[in-house]
Order: C-alpha cells, then sequence, then structure tokens
C-alpha cells in the first residue's frame, strides 16, 4: 500500500472560526480521512519540528501532497531543499490551491507562478479535457462546484507535460486547473480547487480525483538512470 504524508500549514485553522467550522480537524485531516479508504496516510503541519518533513518522514513517503497559503515564506528553505531532492528521486507530489506559491512549487517549476484571484462565492465548473488520463478515471465531463475561489489566466507556469483540467469561473475566467509535471524520477500535479472557506474536499469528484492523482504519482520501480563519468560499452579503437 503506498505511503502517503498530507502537508498543511495549518494557520487559518488557528486563525479563522469560519475555517474551523469548515474543515474542524484541520484541511489536512479532512484529506487524511478520505486518503485512508485506500492508503496509508500520515499528516505534517507547519509548526511540527522540521515542519513534520523529517528526513526519515520524506523517505518513507511515496507521495506527498502540499497546502499552503499565508505562510509560505516560513517554510524553511532546508526543508525546501530536501523535498526537492525527494521528488527528483522519485516522490510524487501533488500541490493544492495556493501552494502554487509555495517555494517548493517555484522552485521546480522555476517560474513566478503568479496568477489572477477573485473572492465572490462564484460557481467553477471544471471540465475534463483529457478524459483517457488515469487522474480522471470515474469522472463525467465536468465537475461543477457551487462555490469557489476564481483563478484566472494568465498562470505563470511553464507548459504542463499534460492538462488534465480546465477551469471556467461564473465571472468569465478560465484557468488550467489540473497539471501534471516530471522532474527527475518524479511526478507532479498542481490541483487547483481548494479554497479554506469552502467544503470543496469534502467533495465525491474532488476526493476522486486526488485519489487518482495519488495512485498516478507513485514512484516507479525504474532503476534511476546513472550519470557521470561512463565506461565505454564497445572496444574503442584508436585512430
Amino acid at each position: 500500500m503506498l505511503n502517503v504524508t498530507v502537508w498543511n500549514e495549518n494557520r487559518h485553522e488557528q486563525k479563522s472560526e469560519e475555517v474551523r467550522n469548515v474543515y474542524p480537524n484541520g484541511i489536512h485531516g479532512a484529506i487524511a480521512e478520505f486518503l485512508k479508504e485506500d492508503f496509508e496516510v500520515r499528516t505534517a503541519t507547519l509548526d511540527e519540528p522540521e515542519h513534520g518533513l523529517s528526513e526519515e518522514v520524506l523517505n518513507s513517503t511515496d507521495v506527498l501532497l502540499w497546502w499552503g497559503h499565508i505562510a509560505h515564506e516560513e517554510v524553511s528553505d532546508e526543508i525546501v531543499e530536501r523535498v526537492h531532492q525527494r521528488v527528483l528521486d522519485g516522490m510524487g507530489l501533488i500541490v493544492l490551491h495556493s501552494g502554487h506559491f509555495s517555494k517548493i512549487f517555484k522552485k521546480l517549476m522555476g517560474t513566478g507562478c503568479d496568477l489572477k484571484w477573485r473572492e465572490a462565492d462564484e460557481k467553477e465548473r471544471m471540465w475534463v479535457i483529457d478524459p483517457t488520463h488515469p487522474i480522471a478515471e470515474g469522472l463525467g465531463e465536468t465537475i461543477e462546484l457551487e462555490r469557489e475561489e476564481m483563478y484566472g489566466e494568465h498562470f505563470d507556469i511553464p507548459a504542463p507535460d499534460e492538462l488534465v483540467f480546465v477551469s471556467w469561473f461564473e465571472g468569465g475566467e478560465v484557468f488550467r486547473s489540473g497539471c501534471t509535471y516530471k522532474r527527475g524520477q518524479g511526478k507532479v500535479f498542481y490541483f487547483r480547487p481548494g479554497h479554506e472557506t469552502y467544503p470543496t474536499y469534502y467533495h465525491e469528484d474532488i476526493q476522486r480525483v486526488m485519489k487518482n492523482a495519488v495512485a498516478w504519482a507513485k514512484p516507479t520501480t525504474i532503476a534511476k538512470p546513472v550519470y557521470g563519468n561512463a565506461k565505454p560499452l564497445e572496444t574503442i579503437t584508436s585512430k
């Protein structure tokens, strides 16, 4: 069974009664609850020693989920480097919602990762534009969220390796909401929905996407390539 770690900065839950009412066990707790149906799951938060991401934890993590928003800069550069190396070595990473501005996502993307946004309680219709992708398994043509925060283009990311979802918002904007990347031996999936004041992570289709994404992002069994100075495979004849 895959070992999954759900990381959350866990600051909105401490500061806002509105957020606590939606996620009484924290966003990480809500996500862990449904992922436990299929995976071995632990949680980690910003204020734990080493942000809950010790070498021991990361080395035993197959897929890491990341939710952050108001405390990106409090994440230690040392821990970011540790996570980055684990991704390059094969650990899967799923970056959620406002995690687009996290240090780890920006490091992996190499861009600013900025976007437009608006909080207006508007409808989001997420279109499945790659119905053959494993992350879209079991979904219909769309996922509808009655209330969500708007994210709009331009989204300052590299062109995705694969684009699985595109969102339309009631105010007229569109957004690349499901993007996959490969970095080193690891797989990365950015998934847009999940504003802290909305019950998005209780939505059945959102949960299905995230379970599918964990299964997709799992490490491969292919040996890591060998780099550096190499002996010839054939005899080299001097001329």
